[in-house]
């Protein structure tokens, strides 16, 4: 690898000497060099699809963010204990050098009101919030394990997203893409949903390519109308004429690449024959008018209306349609108390919104033999506090130390329970999964050893897991 960089150098140094263009193709060829564990990346077709260096079990990925942070103890987490002493000051032992983002150390516990049943053979609690989970309990993983490092929403987020709590990192669905690329020829290879009454705080740095090429990077599509903006022709444009308008601008950014060697380049060329191809393939992704009225009535999804649950369906379509990586965006989770966010109606309201379309995804897959190949994750940035906030509704603050994703689909275990907190949920007794170790997990999934998925900037050799994680073993069949 390092004799053919080298005799490319040196034939371009001297067919051209030293100019900007050299200097550009030396960096790129430097880059490739510590480019380790990804097949070969042809400039010009970045998102060609490419085999994983390691055998991997899933090809695409399907993440459900609960964007504002589940709490596990209304959901999955079920506590007796904390029930019996719901009102009661919590032991000062468990509060020791812990912090939290709005819990000012009067806070007493609070237990849940909420029914759970075991479900599945896995004996799985779920509670009455979530009775459509209950069809795929012994579907998927339950991680009631996971901590994360980080209590604030948005560099939360960005942590889970993309290994590390500031923005500027390349989030997980563009090391995916950068390392496999994309099945589909008219599609994004990575697209992002978003469903509630706001966006997710920090933006679109959690889809954002980072310090990788633009190429990779997450691609929003809008739930209803026109998926992207002037996607559309002007008026009076025929397919012909913008034929031609794209081919004339093609040529103009070869020449600029040829004299400048500025790789942002190829990937304004990608874009606009991406936005060329996707004028017909975005429409027909969008319209469901042919999907059965059972699929419809099992996502609980309208035609037409925008939704979680149709943007659950969307991402089925995706996925049948080659796209790598798709990431749902769902708010608001962020259950303090007070107006919109208290544990009560609002929280139910949430609930609803989700669980259903949730459950209905990994169904549907399993159904269309799309699952053994489709990981489906659904989690949110951290959890929630076994102690109540003193706010004017009831409601849980940030909590880091224990929360529950679970996870299905291609190479991990159907019905399979991995963590337990301890009596009060405050921390986790066993099976403790990082977020670190979760990316660290899914690169393995997907045919990647996560310390060689690298990519060298500014002098270092930077990754998904940073200089951390290790895969779970105990939940891979």
């Amino acid at each position: 690898m390092h004799d053919i960089h080298d005799q490319t150098r040196r034939h371009f140094f001297g067919q051209c000497g030293v100019g900007v263009g050299t200097i550009a193709l030396n960096e790129l060829l430097a880059r490739d060099t510590f480019a380790r564990h990804v097949p070969a990346i042809n400039p010009a077709q970045p998102m060609a699809a490419r085999t994983a260096p390691l055998p991997g079990k899933a090809k695409n990925v399907i993440f459900l963010f609960m964007a504002g942070a589940p709490s596990q103890l209304e959901l999955f987490d079920y506590k007796p204990k904390l029930n019996e002493l719901s009102g009661k000051s919590p032991p000062k032992s468990l509060l020791q050098g812990k912090r939290f983002a709005f819990l000012k150390g009067n806070e007493t516990l609070l237990g849940s009101t909420r029914k759970f049943g075991r479900h599945g053979k896995c004996g799985m609690h779920i509670s009455e919030m979530f009775p459509h989970h209950r069809k795929i309990a012994d579907e998927v993983t339950w991680l009631r394990g996971m901590t994360t490092d980080v209590f604030n929403h948005g560099p939360a987020k960005l942590f889970m997203n993309t290994g590390f709590q500031a923005p500027g990192r390349p989030s997980m669905g563009s090391w995916v893409t950068y390392g496999l690329g994309s099945e589909s020829q008219d599609l994004p290879g990575f697209v992002v949903l978003q469903s509630g009454p706001r966006g997710p705080r920090a933006g679109n740095s959690l889809w954002a390519s980072g310090f990788l090429p633009t190429s990779f990077q997450g691609v929003p599509f809008r739930s209803s109308g026109a998926p992207i903006l002037y996607l559309k022709s002007p008026a009076g444009f025929t397919r012909q004429r913008e034929r031609t308008f794209y081919d004339t601008v093609g040529k103009l950014n070869r020449i600029r690449m040829r004299d400048t060697g500025d790789p942002e380049i190829l990937t304004r060329l990608n874009a606009y024959e991406m936005a060329y191809r996707m004028q017909s393939s975005a429409p027909e992704l969008m319209d469901t008018s042919k999907e059965s009225d059972k699929t419809l009535e099992l996502y609980g999804a309208r035609r037409g209306e925008p939704s979680f649950a149709n943007n659950c369906l969307l991402a089925r379509r995706l996925v049948e349609r080659g796209t790598r990586f798709v990431q749902l965006y769902h708010t608001n989770w962020d259950s303090h108390g007070g107006p919109g966010e208290n544990l009560n109606k609002d929280f139910e309201k949430v609930c609803k919104d989700a669980d259903q379309a949730s459950a209905a995804l990994v169904l549907d897959l399993k159904e269309r033999g799309l699952l053994d190949e489709t990981l489906v994750i659904w989690g949110g940035e951290f959890g929630r506090t076994p102690m109540g906030e003193v706010r004017k509704s009831i409601g849980r603050d940030h909590h880091i130390d224990a929360f529950t994703m679970w996870v299905a689909g291609a190479g991990v275990k159907k019905g399979y329970i991995h963590g337990e907190t301890d009596e009060l949920g405050f921390g986790v007794i066993d099976g403790k999964v990082h977020v670190h170790d979760l990316h660290a997990t899914i690169l393995h999934l997907l045919g990647f050893d996560h310390e060689q998925l690298t990519y060298r900037f500014q002098g270092r050799d930077f990754r998904l897991t940073d200089v951390h994680g290790k895969i779970v073993k105990e939940i891979l069949t």
